[in-house]
């Protein structure tokens, strides 16, 4: 959870990818061999699998809050068999009319492969770069997944930190999400999240296979906990999955 801040700004969120400069950091990029991003959109919450090897996915989707939209799209392709690479970023515009951009780079390993009726867990590690504020943070966080009911419904549990690059401040951040898919096509999914002692953020959604296992549509709705509308959002995503292609 590419994707993936305690704000319902994941620009800040986002602005937790690029620069890795902390060697017990980079040690964890280098377990990489790995398990989709994001137990997938539009959950922040991660999950502990990765796409299959060769292939590649797109997760996009436009949000609203209040005062600001923001356009994202992260592609990510699975190389080597157990590392997925995420490269992209998003644009943000603000009700004043400037824009903001922020580039996003990830890479995630699966350490114990989640399988049905069980559970698996990953690691994760990214950092961002918003060119507009110079803003170079880094973050890294273990996803960790129950399977139930023969991959019906899924549980996930995010437990991490995060430098940021302006304010040379450390936070933990943590996630909680369960997903369950109520026919072939249709899934729900509800989860909070926050960093450090900030008040969390919750969200609901659902989403819906145009295509199964490979075009997929989302929506959700969130706000802070305990707050007014002035923090909430909207969001509505799509998905694409290739089947392997890459050598």
């Amino acid at each position: 959870m590419h994707d993936h801040s305690a704000q319902p700004d994941p620009l800040h969120a986002t602005r937790t990818l690029a620069k890795l400069t902390h060697p017990a950091l980079a040690a964890l990029l280098a377990l990489a061999n790995a398990g989709p991003a994001q137990a997938a959109r539009p959950l922040n919450t991660d999950d502990a699998r990765i796409v299959d090897p060769g292939a590649c996915q797109l997760e996009s989707w436009a949000r609203s809050n209040r005062d600001s939209t923001e356009l994202w799209a992260l592609p990510g392709c699975n190389f080597s068999g157990n590392l997925e690479l995420t490269l992209g970023g998003a644009r943000l515009h603000d009700a004043g009319g400037s824009h903001t951009m922020s580039l996003v780079l990830q890479g995630k390993t699966v350490i114990k492969p989640l399988t049905t009726n069980s559970w698996g867990w990953a690691a994760a590690l990214g950092g961002a770069n918003d060119p507009g504020t110079g803003s170079r943070d880094v973050y890294v966080y273990l996803p960790v997944s129950l399977s139930l009911m023969d991959d019906r419904a899924f549980l996930h549990l995010n437990l991490g930190a995060k430098r940021e690059g302006v304010e040379h401040r450390k936070q933990l951040t943590w996630g909680l999400a369960a997903e369950h898919q109520i026919s072939d096509r249709v899934g729900l999914i509800g989860e909070t999240f926050a960093q450090d002692k900030g008040r969390p953020f919750a969200q609901l959604g659902m989403r819906y296979w145009v295509i199964r296992d490979q075009v997929q549509i989302d929506t959700t709705a969130g706000n802070r906990l305990s707050s007014g509308a002035g923090e909430r959002w909207f969001s509505i995503g799509l998905r694409l999955l290739s089947p392997p292609f890459l050598p």
